[in-house]
């Protein structure tokens, strides 16, 4: 898929409940498993053995999942149960009815293990046709074609300058989306408080809170 080499084809189909049948998981995960989820299939390895590049520090394989669907709805604890149990960065390839959505969690080491990692969030590509997914190899490490990926999915999502890194572009929109809501929850206590007074106080955070978003 993707034009990716054959170098680093796998085409290994996975069943469901190989990720969780000796899990202790919620009856919601596994009925999201079973109700969501028509056929996992291990579509590719990326890595320095597979292509002519650099093994990375903290990336040293991507594996690439397509997960054919029901509908377009997939909850996104199933991405992260999938994730838990392979120790290595996926990128996933949702399939429905024609039209592919890429998914990619973002990944940071939890712990001393090079193999230990907690995902962040994910990132997601609106749904297009295979040929019209915004991904291509680009990078000369498996690092450098991981966070590639990232930006390449996530768009306009993640925003940032020529020097600004990936991780400080990812905190950055941490920071945005705290900030958002913490002005959302003060447009509800002005609705509902009703002295001057406090209003004006209100008011008078709401304004530093939109100034601090403008400059996150």
């Amino acid at each position: 898929m993707l034009g990716l080499p054959k170098s680093t084809e796998f085409n290994k189909r996975i069943p469901k409940q190989k990720f969780y049948e000796h899990l202790s998981v919620t009856p919601a995960i596994k009925a999201a498993f079973a109700e969501q989820i028509k056929i996992i299939y291990w579509r590719n390895k990326l890595a320095a053995t597979t292509l002519n590049l650099s093994p990375g520090e903290l990336v040293t394989e991507i594996e690439v999942f397509e997960l054919r669907l029901t509908s377009t709805a997939l909850d996104e604890n199933v991405l992260r149960l999938i994730d838990r149990e392979i120790p290595y960065h996926i990128l996933f390839l949702l399939g429905y009815d024609g039209k592919y959505q890429a998914a990619m969690g973002y990944k940071e080491t939890a712990g001393s293990g090079k193999s230990a990692f907690k995902v962040d969030r994910y990132y997601c590509t609106e749904w297009c046709t295979e040929e019209e997914l915004p991904l291509h190899l680009e990078g000369l490490t498996i690092d450098a074609v991981y966070e590639n990926f990232i930006w390449q999915i996530a768009g306009g999502q993640l925003a940032g300058g020529e020097n600004t890194t990936l991780k400080e572009s990812v905190e950055q929109q941490k920071q945005r989306k705290q900030i958002e809501k913490q002005i959302t929850a003060l447009e509800l206590k002005m609705k509902k408080e009703k002295q001057l007074n406090r209003k004006m106080e209100l008011k008078a955070e709401m304004k530093k809170l939109k100034k601090a978003l403008v400059n996150a």
